[in-house]
């Protein structure tokens, strides 16, 4: 069999042409511009239909294969001016062109005047990058006191929902579907002389699920417990039937605590509400203080429960696994969040977590603000 046919090699000129269109398209992205794969892959065809030779003809090539809104024009000319500077070839690396060009930064915060390097007779680019992005992904116990700041009114811009479930009450019905409302079909019937000309229909209606949130506050979930506990607070002032608990070698009800709407004096009455904040783990005898006192008697029946814990516990992992074998029978589901499955290599090994693992329906991170949007999805399921 003839080998298949893979077309001429590529020459030396063509990989150079491939760097000079990957690093224009990568001076492009890192000054804020959406360059999509395909995209470039247009600007390279144009190239090889138009050569490299006229640097006007090449401007405008780009401009018709790499943007695709007016109001980039005025970016793209600044980084094609920056890039292609003088008529020798392009630099190969963006190194080089950071060397040629003034670079000023703007974080998108308050408005101000982008932060500018030092002045140069070349051309200027101004980059774009949203704090918040970086944010998003660092972990809490890596952050500053003022990225930990900036993280808490991220959270408090979260929106809460949660799933629903039908009620006994029932409202009337939109679709011509459910059970038939005699009382109304008899009522509109009398506007008809007697004929049933529409018949009426109603069904259950459906109303939010509790959510209970558990937080474990022991020595070892130090550094996520204050960073978690603003989440806390934001379900708890953020949507209606939600219930918060401390564990740690005692559980603590924080519901009216954080019920304010000052988050600051919410996180204060909370930590002064718990006596073993930063203290030992009992995380079984903590569930069975909640089975008891609250979860089994109801308002952990058809709830959504959150658990917030590393799951290190120096309690009999046995009470553990009967507690939450309880707690998943009455619940509607159980989601563990762990800030310390995001770890490299981690394994549920500690004697809590792997002895409540079974019983749980959803096992995700919690280190960071994106996971705790994660969170906030997977309560809305």
């Amino acid at each position: 069999m003839a080998p298949t046919d893979l077309g001429p090699p590529r020459s030396a000129e063509h990989a150079a042409v491939d760097r000079i269109v990957g690093g224009f398209v990568a001076a492009l992205r890192g000054a804020g511009l959406d360059v999509p794969v395909g995209s470039a892959i247009a600007f390279r065809r144009a190239l090889d239909a138009v050569g490299l030779d006229d640097r006007t003809t090449v401007f405008w090539a780009g401009r018709a294969t790499l943007l695709h809104r007016p109001e980039d024009h005025d970016l793209y000319d600044a980084v094609f001016a920056a890039y292609w500077l003088d008529t020798d070839p392009a630099p190969a690396t963006i190194e080089e062109i950071v060397e040629q060009v003034t670079l000023a930064v703007d974080d998108g915060g308050d408005g101000a005047e982008p932060d500018e390097a030092e002045e140069s007779d070349g051309p200027t680019i101004t980059l774009r990058y949203s704090p918040h992005e970086v944010l998003g992904d660092k972990d809490f116990a890596d952050c500053s006191l003022d990225e930990l700041a900036e993280a808490h009114r991220m959270m408090a811009a979260m929106k809460m929902a949660t799933s629903v479930r039908p009620s006994r009450r029932l409202v009337a019905s939109k679709r011509s579907r459910g059970a038939p409302d005699l009382r109304r079909t008899v009522r509109s019937s009398l506007r008809a002389q007697g004929e049933p000309v529409r018949r009426w229909f109603h069904e259950p209606a459906r109303q939010p699920r509790r959510l209970v949130l558990l937080l474990d506050v022991s020595g070892s979930m130090e550094a996520y417990a204050r960073a978690l506990l603003r989440f806390v607070h934001v379900a708890v002032v953020g949507r209606r039937r939600v219930e918060a608990f401390a564990m740690g070698t005692r559980l603590s009800r924080l519901t009216r605590e954080l019920s304010s709407r000052d988050p600051d004096e919410a996180v204060r009455a909370a930590a002064a509400a718990v006596d073993d904040w930063s203290g030992g783990t009992r995380l079984g005898a903590s569930l069975r203080a909640f089975n008891d006192g609250w979860g089994v008697r109801g308002m952990a029946r058809g709830a959504v429960v959150v658990i917030l814990s590393d799951g290190w516990d120096r309690g009999d992992p046995d009470e553990m696994a009967e507690q939450m074998a309880r707690l998943q029978r009455v619940a509607y589901r159980v989601v563990w969040v762990n800030p310390l499955k995001a770890s490299p290599g981690y394994a549920p090994l500690a004697q809590g977590m792997a002895a409540a693992l079974p019983y749980v329906d959803e096992f995700i991170e919690g280190h960071s603000v994106n996971s705790l949007e994660e969170l906030g999805r997977v309560i809305a399921a």
